[in-house]
């Protein structure tokens, strides 16, 4: 019985066939490797288009090494990455970027209670062409785990680790919470407290040390400081600690929106109006600063747009096009509401 041509899929071997050229010249010319001249190049091109070729993914890889998919990793467990803001549009930021080619998005997430280092491993594995990483802490092994393989990565935010090949993208968050915490100063605060964020993160680090930069140089105390999570919970936690121990308190810059919510929250409950007793800024004005009460003055962090760059420095690299060797830093603006 003979078999319609047209109902199965072609194979190499008829590519090879109609290319006139072997089989492991056809595989060498369709999946991008070396040694192939260009006439050949030219045979098994037209071989392909005249056949309706599709190559294999799998094949391909072992040829090119090339797995066909990028990392996306926030080593956070996921319901901190579904609610928080800032790492759904890091999400957005990335899948965008990616929309026009053909790699597949894996996103890696932390499991409950569970160190960092299967992550570690997973990138070392070979698995991923190249990976973006958000929202890394100290002790993840991230860092490490990059220069290991030497695997092409884009960090969101500064590494904890110096390294000259570590390249990231983020907003130049000293110079922003110094803007913030210098606009208390203006609005006649002369007891400015802060949330901070995490000092296992090098956002939390240079963020605190903004405010704590503005305070020295308007020559105020520098002593109220709680640490946060980067959460409602957490800034409600840090903001009523901050009450207890510095009831005379007059301002808060909050290193990012959700724990200047829960700080709105406990200043309400504690009888202080704000801005009237107590003046409140944010951090990130991505949805959570405009429907608090009262509407939120806070720092536009621009994320979907560092997302996007991140993704697209990764795939200069992974295309050929060059590799980047200095951070890029966005500035933050102030965005005036009734916080203040």
């Amino acid at each position: 019985m003979s078999i319609d041509r047209q109902s199965t899929a072609p194979t190499l071997d008829e590519v090879a066939q109609a290319a006139g050229v072997s089989r492991s010249t056809a595989s060498r010319a369709i999946n991008g490797g070396d040694r192939v001249s260009p006439e050949a190049q030219a045979a098994v091109d037209a071989a392909v288009a005249r056949l309706g070729y599709t190559p294999n993914r799998a094949a391909r890889s072992l040829v090119t090494r090339r797995t066909g998919s990028v990392a996306l990793v926030i080593p956070e467990p996921d319901g901190r990455v579904l609610a928080d803001p800032f790492l759904a549009g890091t999400l957005r930021g990335v899948g965008h970027a990616l929309d026009a080619t053909d790699l597949q998005l894996v996103l890696l997430i932390a499991r409950p209670g569970e160190h960092a280092g299967r992550i570690a491993r997973y990138l070392k594995g070979g698995h991923v062409d190249g990976a973006i990483i958000a929202s890394h802490h100290q002790g993840d092994e991230l860092e490490n785990a990059i220069l290991a393989a030497h695997l092409p990565a884009v960090f969101i935010g500064r590494p904890a680790v110096e390294a000259e090949s570590l390249v990231y993208v983020d907003v130049d968050n000293v110079a922003a919470a110094r803007r913030a915490t210098q606009r208390l100063v203006d609005a006649g605060r002369t007891r400015i407290a802060t949330i901070a964020g995490p000092l296992d993160m090098s956002v939390g680090h240079d963020r605190l040390e903004g405010w704590r930069a503005a305070l020295v140089h308007a020559g105020l105390d520098v002593k109220a400081s709680a640490d946060g999570d980067f959460t409602l919970t957490g800034g409600a936690i840090a903001m009523q600690r901050l009450l207890d121990d510095h009831p005379d308190l007059d301002a808060v810059f909050a290193a990012s929106d959700l724990m200047a919510q829960g700080a709105l929250r406990v200043l309400q409950s504690a009888g202080r109006t704000v801005p009237g007793d107590v003046s409140v800024i944010g951090f990130d004005d991505l949805g959570v600063a405009a429907a608090t009460t009262p509407p939120l003055t806070t720092l536009r962090n621009p994320v979907e747009q560092m997302a996007r760059t991140a993704t697209n420095v990764l795939l200069d690299e992974l295309e050929g096009r060059g590799r980047a060797t200095r951070p890029i830093l966005y500035p933050a603006e102030l965005v005036e509401r009734a916080s203040v």
